[in-house]
């Protein structure tokens, strides 16, 4: 039977290996301490954090996340320890919220390895804290208990730590902050949340890093402000998004508003539909027969919610991606639960000396492996009949996608058209997990992108080591920034983007040849340090300029011939050719330009930067890390999986890019 426990109530163990199970409305930082029998942390190895997440009798997950497992051996911790606290934090520099007050109560469960609920704790009543000790497993007398804590700490980790006696509380609270800041960088948005009938149905969310983002469906209230650009200022977690019109080609929408051009000046736009306030988006059409009893539903492409077939599709790659986190999320836990259960048994029949004598022991081995065997066999039949499903799936909605989802080998782009309108989203690659290889799930970023980019090239970004060659590595990253970059010139409208490049040394005329011959770049690359100086001038005085204008509810006070197409700088080969002012004007168009309509897309190395020390630290936090390589991770804040990705990438031999990037610059002529 569970028990419900409030702060400061106990309850008894009766097993060591237990599962520490948290849950939030949010990415937090999960922690796990050792303390003598007075409590103290005797040193940092006595923590286990993202950055050093194994300890005796412990284990953490590496990155933030909403959701959290850790493991915990009771019989594995060293004698001198009688405390097992477990620490609870807000992440430094994220993009959710800086005390537990503005976040729903964390919930934490003490449960056994065959996932029976031993003890639950929500820890209510936090305001101003960020980091909060959740609960602590406790020996007295040889017995362990658990006990609900909820002691919160408004100066974060350090003020936590250094209340544990720790003395050097400061420092370790800093490289877990630093350990979790490049997690981070290197995490996808999660999944809109599941509706409430538990079906496949999605309301796009407004994109952010962690989840809370959304609820399923839009709800009468107050929508972001419009910048005079005619894009979308960021908004906060909850605030519905707007919605967006039918992909070009498809089947008008009689009920549908036409989005305005350009806001009215001093008030926002109210993008709902008013026969709409109060519904759910309707069901898609049946487009195919009924499953036979027991056979599985045969999988159609645009089968979630949404008012148009792109958003359909937009939710149903995002429940193709929960779904396939979970599958595996099952089966990883399964076949853990199968191995705890096969050392359990194993170590029952080593320490009884009857089993030793004889063939007894070696029966009892051999019964042992082979309950072992049969609990994986089944986690793998349940995993590869989900796995079917959605490949069945996948085999479906992959041809059926719009270009601005679609991968660059995908027909759709033989019959582009630059479009009338901004699609919802872009794909900025692929994500796979190893049980499911050959799976694809397009990794969509919501539009306008409310996050910069930085395309890692550095040889560290190749996990198996084949691109040691630092030249090829950052050619080969800079080729995937220009795929990126025709992309986001593909989908806008003609004259609503605008590409900006920065490339001091001209290291990168090669893979820039399809930019610059095309014609779509605003002006040739800019190099040298005069270059960097002209074109981060500029950039920071039309944020300042629409800023303003925004805030001052003047959007009528922009010069006259105001560009007001959204911007993206691409600099390459940083920090060559950047004095301390032009890295101080890049931070500052990484943390305002998206909200105001200027992006960056870096091309960088970190270990190159480090000479500027910790003053580019919120630079690199502010930026969705990628990496030009199939083969290195991104984080999942969701579940906790490290999903493989893939970029981008143009077919080696194809002249879609060239095709793609004529069009775009033979419309944007017309326009102008």
């Amino acid at each position: 039977m569970t028990a419900e426990l409030v702060r400061g109530q106990n309850h008894p163990l009766s097993q060591a290996r237990l599962e520490i199970r948290i849950s939030a409305g949010t990415p937090i930082v999960a922690v796990a301490a050792l303390g003598d029998e007075n409590g103290r942390i005797h040193g940092e190895e006595w923590v286990a954090h993202p950055g050093a997440p194994a300890q005796p009798g412990l284990e953490v997950p590496r990155q933030a996340a909403a959701d959290h497992r850790l493991a915990v051996d009771l019989d594995a911790v060293p004698e001198a320890v009688h405390r097992v606290s477990v620490l609870l934090a807000l992440p430094v520099g994220g993009t959710g919220p800086v005390r537990f007050g503005a976040a729903a109560a964390p919930f934490v469960a003490v449960t056994g390895l065959d996932g029976g609920e031993v003890a639950s704790y929500t820890i209510t009543g936090l305001e101003a804290e960020s980091a909060v000790v959740a609960l602590e497993l406790y020996r007295r007398q040889g017995a362990w208990k658990v006990r609900a804590v909820g002691q919160g700490y408004a100066g974060g980790l350090a003020e936590l730590l250094a209340d544990q006696q720790l003395s050097q509380a400061h420092r370790l609270a800093g490289s877990i902050n630093d350990a979790v800041s490049q997690g981070l960088a290197r995490s996808v948005q999660a999944p809109p949340p599941r509706t409430a009938d538990g079906d496949r149905s999605r309301q796009a969310a407004a994109p952010a890093l962690g989840p809370d983002q959304g609820g399923t469906a839009p709800q009468p209230g107050p929508v972001p402000p419009v910048s005079p650009y005619g894009g979308q200022t960021p908004g906060g977690p909850g605030q519905p998004a707007p919605q967006q019109p039918p992909y070009p080609g498809s089947a008008p929408d009689p009920d549908a508003v036409t989005q305005p051009s350009a806001p009215t000046a001093g008030g926002p736009v109210d993008y709902s539909h008013p026969r709409r306030q109060n519904a759910a988006p309707p069901p898609p059409p049946p487009t195919s027969p009924p499953a036979a009893p027991g056979q599985p539903a045969q999988p159609v492409a645009g089968d979630a919610t949404g008012w148009s077939m792109e958003e359909r599709l937009y939710n149903q790659v995002w429940g193709m991606f929960e779904d396939l986190a979970r599958t595996t999320a099952a089966y990883r836990s399964a076949v853990d639960f199968a191995e705890s259960r096969m050392d359990k048994e194993l170590e029952q029949v080593l320490s009884d000396p009857r089993s030793r004598i004889g063939g007894q022991g070696d029966a009892a081995r051999e019964a042992a492996r082979a309950r072992h065997a049969q609990l994986v066999a089944q986690a793998r039949e349940a995993l590869d009949r989900d796995l079917a499903q959605l490949a069945a799936e996948a085999d479906v909605v992959e041809p059926a996608l719009p270009p601005a989802y679609a991968r660059w080998d995908n027909p759709a782009w033989h019959a582009y058209r630059v479009p009338m309108e901004i699609p919802m989203a872009l794909r900025l690659g692929d994500l796979h997990l190893p049980e499911a290889d050959r799976i694809r799930i397009p990794m969509l970023v919501r539009l306008p992108l409310e996050r910069g980019l930085w395309i890692d090239s550095g040889p560290a970004g190749s996990s198996d080591g084949s691109f040691t060659d630092s030249h090829a590595m950052s050619r080969l990253a800079m080729e995937t920034a220009v795929a990126h970059a025709a992309r986001l010139l593909a989908v806008y409208p003609a004259g609503e983007f605008t590409v900006h490049v920065i490339d001091p040394a001209g290291s990168g005329a090669q893979p820039l040849a399809p930019l610059v011959q095309t014609g779509v770049l605003a002006a040739p690359p800019a190099l040298g340090a005069a270059g960097v100086a002209d074109v981060l001038g500029r950039l920071t005085q039309r944020v300042d300029l629409v800023q303003m204008a925004v805030r001052g509810g003047a959007a009528d006070s922009l010069p006259p011939g105001f560009d007001t197409s959204q911007q993206l700088l691409i600099v390459n080969d940083f920090p060559h050719g950047f004095d301390d002012r032009a890295v101080n004007q890049l931070r500052y168009l990484a943390d305002e330009g998206p909200a105001f309509g200027v992006h960056l897309m870096m091309v960088a190395d970190r270990e190159q930067s480090s000479g500027y020390g910790p003053l580019l630290d919120p630079l690199w936090r502010s930026l969705l890390r990628l990496t030009p390589v199939a083969d290195d991770h991104l984080a999942d804040p969701w579940v906790g999986h490290a999903w493989t990705y893939e970029p981008s990438l143009v077919p080696p031999g194809s002249q879609v890019l060239q095709q793609v990037l004529s069009q775009v610059a033979t419309a944007r002529t017309k326009f102008t």
